[in-house]
């Protein structure tokens, strides 16, 4: 089994507040949960050789990663290859999407090229502390009301 899904402890706090057992989620899953949902608030559906594409990975990795995400609960696929998020993989899906939007759009604002600043937003999507993030989320509001 690939490493990137493992069970974690959960005790509180501010990642939700449950306890019990909650699948840590490494970059490389997240990614491919976040391309499921953006191709498929884009197209209507999201099948494995669109992930491959969108994520310039061959199709054997997204075979091989569909496979890990599926046994992990995050996703199910119809009869027809169809590929859809379950509600814990659209949870993750949508925290990093939502940070990717966000991250894109300070960066922008700053000054950064569209291009770069999506790259860049990329890359710290995954690894941005909550409160960083949520102050980040925080100060683009404040920034968007003024205007």
């Amino acid at each position: 089994m690939l490493e990137w899904i493992k069970p974690v402890e959960r005790s509180g706090g501010r990642r939700g507040g449950r306890l019990g057992i909650a699948m840590r989620i490494h970059k490389s899953a997240e990614d491919y949960l976040e391309m499921i949902l953006r191709l498929t608030e884009d197209k209507g559906y999201a099948r494995s050789v669109d992930i491959a594409q969108g994520l310039s990975v061959s199709k054997p990795s997204v075979s091989v990663a569909m496979k890990q995400l599926r046994e992990g609960g995050y996703i199910v696929m119809d009869k027809d290859n169809y590929i859809s998020l379950t509600e814990s993989g659209m949870e993750i899906a949508q925290r990093i999407y939502e940070r990717h939007k966000v991250l894109t759009q300070v960066l922008t604002l700053i000054g950064v090229s569209p291009e770069k600043a999506e790259e860049d937003a990329c890359k710290v999507e995954h690894d941005i502390s909550v409160d960083t993030f949520d102050a980040i989320r925080a100060q683009l509001a404040r920034l968007e009301a003024k205007q």
